[in-house]
This record gives C-alpha cells, structure tokens and sequence, in this order.
C-alpha cells in the first residue's frame, strides 16, 4: 500500500458520477492533505476539455495524456487522488494506481450514476459519450466492461448511494485506519 516513490496516497476509482472528486476534497481536507483530479490535470495540461480531446485527437490519444497525468499523480505524497472513470482501463495504470497507496472503489447503480450525471450542468460539455448506447445503457455496459479492472486494483469497495459524502468519508478513515487532521 505505500508509495514506491516516498509517502502514501488514497486513490478514488470508480464510473464516472460515483462522486471521486466531492470525496477527494472531503478526505484532503480531513488528512490536511492536497487532492488532485486525473480529468482536470489532463484538461489544464492539453488546454481543452475532455470531450473536445475525444473529438479532436481520439480516445488513444486521451488516454495517453491520462496515464502521462495517472503517472505523474502517484509520484506525489499525501494526495488524494480521484481518477477519470476510464482510469483502470490501461494495464499500466492500474500498476501505477494500486502502488501509490489504497484504492478505494466508488460504486452506485447504474440508475444513481445516470440520475446523477443527468443533474450535473457540466457533463455534457465535460463528459463524452463513449458508445451510440442511451446514456443509461452506455453506464450498464461500461460497468460491466471495467468491473474486473475496478476489482483488481481495489482495497476497499463502498456504495456512495444512500450516504452523504461527508459519512463516506468517515467510513474510509475508519476502514483505512488513517487520522483526521
């Protein structure tokens, strides 16, 4: 669980919508630890958004600048680090992802996560679509596509639905046995 490169990390995976990043400022603020999110670095570093990379250059070009950011990410310390969905997708990543520190995985249903991203402004713009799926059949198979990877690389599994972030939170410093600040 320690981090090769120095001090340990708290990894957030899980499906887009399951609440990373509410979570990763959550935890740092109770760790008095710094939090990063893979989708914004990658966003601040190529200058666009997500979704315009997908548009423009691909999805094996977003997912390069994903594991360039991944890789980069699990080098710090004492960092709450929320990942893109897709995350796990890449073997490497999943490396990198599981030696930084402990993974927690976010999970909801599918029906959560659709509710969840229909309610959020930026998802839209932000966020592509992956398939010609509806959106609610795109999470169903993108679930079932990523489960595995999601299982491997995690030491903790919780549902977000029918918890506050704010009780998430405190369940995680429970179970990973690390102090509030």
């Amino acid at each position: 669980m320690s981090n090769p490169h120095g001090g340990m990390n708290l990894i957030l995976i899980g499906y887009r919508g399951t609440g990373k990043t509410t979570l990763a400022q959550i935890l740092a603020q109770r760790l008095g630890w710094e939090w990063r999110d893979s989708d914004r670095e990658i966003e601040q570093r190529a200058g666009k958004s997500i979704a315009q990379i997908f548009q423009e250059d691909g999805e094996p070009a977003f997912r390069d600048l994903e594991a360039k950011a991944i890789a980069d990410l699990v080098r710090r310390s004492r960092t709450i680090v929320a990942t893109g969905g897709g995350a796990v997708i890449r073997e490497e990543n999943r490396t990198q992802l599981r030696s930084a520190g402990p993974v927690v995985w976010l999970q909801a249903s599918p029906e959560a996560i659709n509710d969840r991203l229909r309610s959020d402004g930026t998802t839209s713009s932000r966020r592509p679509r992956l398939t010609d799926l509806s959106a609610l059949e795109e999470i169903v198979q993108g679930l079932k596509h990523r489960r595995t990877w999601y299982q491997e690389c995690a030491d903790l599994e919780l549902s977000t639905e029918d918890v506050s972030p704010e009780e998430l939170a405190t369940v995680i410093l429970k179970q990973l046995n690390l102090p509030s600040a």
